[in-house]
């Protein structure tokens, strides 16, 4: 079953979300969005993951500024998302994120996200601990993030080419987090796993979306 939904956070925030429930779900798992909003690529994302027996929810982290945004990945796209993006404290796209894992009633709760995202899912990691799992793809943020153990197991994918990521960023990363997975996918830039972007690489994100479900199927 697919559908819009509304969650309510603990400030009182109503936001949107969009919802896959397969027939007969294994866990939970959020997904959040790039700097693009839960767009027609994220759905298919969502349905996708809902294919392997996952009950997936996907909280649109724009709301707070503005509702119903789906963007396009051109640059003036990416220009307003960025925007937007500023709009918001970090603090409150939190409380979103967790709103979204109360929503799931299972034991076992995992997170991924992508870009933005990505980073959130990091965030999400170490600044709570209602998740099993994390996998986090191409999070900008993350090497400014390093201040908190992770509170669940952890996995990255990051591009070789992303300049936004560069590989000493990654090394960053590896010293700080010896039993974080973290994989480097050569020749990919940062978005190889969106098919929508002019930068989709699709050996490297059949690569990541295996390794990324081979993770969540051993920890949730």
């Amino acid at each position: 079953m697919k559908r819009d939904i509304q969650l309510t956070t603990s400030d009182q925030h109503i936001l949107n979300a969009y919802e896959h429930i397969p027939a007969k779900p294994l866990a939970g798992l959020v997904v959040l969005q790039e700097i693009f909003g839960v767009n027609p690529h994220i759905r298919d994302v969502c349905d996708n993951f809902a294919k392997h027996g996952y009950h997936i929810i996907s909280p649109a982290l724009f709301d707070r500024a503005e509702r119903n945004v789906s963007l396009g990945y051109e640059a003036e796209d990416m220009k307003q998302g960025i925007e937007l993006r500023k709009k918001i404290e970090p603090e409150k796209t939190l409380l979103d994120i967790i709103a979204a894992a109360q929503h799931l009633n299972y034991d076992k709760i995992g997170i991924v996200g992508y870009c933005w995202g990505g980073s959130l899912s990091w965030r999400a990691a170490t600044e709570t601990k209602l998740f099993s799992a994390a996998s986090c793809w191409y999070g900008a943020m993350i090497p400014s993030l390093l201040d908190h153990p992770h509170h669940c197991p952890v996995q990255m994918h990051f591009g070789e080419l992303d300049h936004s990521i560069p590989l000493d960023a990654i090394e960053k990363i590896e010293r700080t987090y010896n039993d974080v997975d973290i994989y480097v996918y050569k020749n990919a830039d940062h978005g190889f796993g969106c098919q929508a972007r002019a930068s989709f690489h699709k050996e490297a994100y059949e690569l990541a979306q295996q390794r990324t479900l081979d993770f969540f199927a051993k920890n949730l």
